[in-house]
């Protein structure tokens, strides 16, 4: 038997607060009338735990249908790297990408799956939809 304490630590990190959804452009959609799925993806993708503030790492991938917009992708960058220091449950993470992108597009359709590496040996998937699949 040991007498093993676990450490009470925390490395410091910002609040959702801090997400720069102002960040995202848009360019406008030639083909309004023709429906194309367009799907971005992301393998590099950082956040961190917001009880630990240890380094979250996954894929996120963004499928969607544009109404009269489509996504700048170098703002989108530049969108994903303000979650860098963000502590967010990858539940709220996930829904708050949804959220803001279709904000920013005005989209037909629009899923975002985040697909988190391993972590303690159970890795998490999480996807959101809009609209909601209607049952």
């Amino acid at each position: 038997m040991t007498d093993f304490q676990p450490l009470d630590k925390s490395l410091p990190f910002v609040g959702p607060e801090t997400i720069d959804a102002a960040a995202l452009e848009t360019f406008p959609y030639e083909y309004a009338g023709r429906d194309a799925e367009i799907e971005i993806d992301t393998a590099e993708f950082t956040s961190v735990c917001p009880y630990s503030g240890l380094p979250d790492f996954g894929r996120l991938t963004v499928v969607y249908v544009p109404g009269t917009k489509c996504l700048e992708l170098r703002s989108y960058k530049y969108y994903l790297l303000s979650f860098r220091n963000v502590g967010i449950f990858y539940e709220h993470l996930v829904n708050r990408v949804l959220e803001d992108l279709v904000g920013a597009l005005e989209p037909k359709r629009l899923t975002v799956i985040g697909d988190f590496t391993h972590r303690g040996g159970i890795r998490t998937k999480v996807t959101a939809h809009y609209p909601r699949p209607t049952e």
